[in-house]
């Protein structure tokens, strides 16, 4: 079953910090609205949306090299590998 990927923003939370520039009360509205909307749009898979707006990924993100030197540098640094 595909999914989405959602960006809620950088948001001020512990890990975000106190200047994050986006709005906390935001950060959940793109899911709930995925989940439960009528909308067409949500309805939709493989997609990657920030505040209920389809977006591009960065590129890397389909590059199939950047990824296994990604998995091998995280298996390196934690001794757990992530990936075949």
């Amino acid at each position: 079953m595909a999914g989405n990927a959602v960006d809620p923003g950088w948001v001020p939370t512990k890990m975000g910090g106190p200047g994050a520039p986006d709005d906390l009360r935001l950060g959940h509205l793109t899911q709930e609205w995925l989940a439960t909307s009528d909308d067409p749009r949500a309805g939709t898979t493989g997609g990657y949306w920030f505040h209920q707006r389809r977006q591009e990924p960065h590129a890397a993100a389909a590059d199939e090299q950047f990824q296994r030197s990604l998995l091998g540098a995280l298996a390196q640094l934690t001794g757990i590998p992530l990936g075949s």
